[in-house]
């Protein structure tokens, strides 16, 4: 749920969070996201959760849906954890 917090606060988007979908597209026929939501999108993850989209490939890849933004949270978070450990 903080994810999608996150996507209708940084975008401005008239819904709440929890009328976002897990799998809706956030960009075309889903949400209709555009590139500036794209940056804006990416800024609020980096402030908001610490974890840095480097480049645009990957960008692509996790800026799909809900689901692959927090996949992405959780592998980032299993790799510090196994990186302290």
């Amino acid at each position: 749920m903080r994810v999608k917090a996150a996507i209708v606060r940084s975008l401005h988007l008239p819904i709440p969070p929890e009328d976002i979908a897990d799998d809706v597209p956030l960009f075309g026929t889903g949400l209709g996201l555009d590139s500036v939501d794209a940056l804006e999108l990416v800024l609020e993850i980096e402030r908001e959760f610490g974890v840095k989209i480097s480049d645009e490939q990957l960008g692509r890849r996790v800026l799909r849906t809900v689901n692959t933004i927090v996949q992405l949270l959780e592998q980032v978070q299993e790799q510090a954890s196994s990186a302290q450990g």
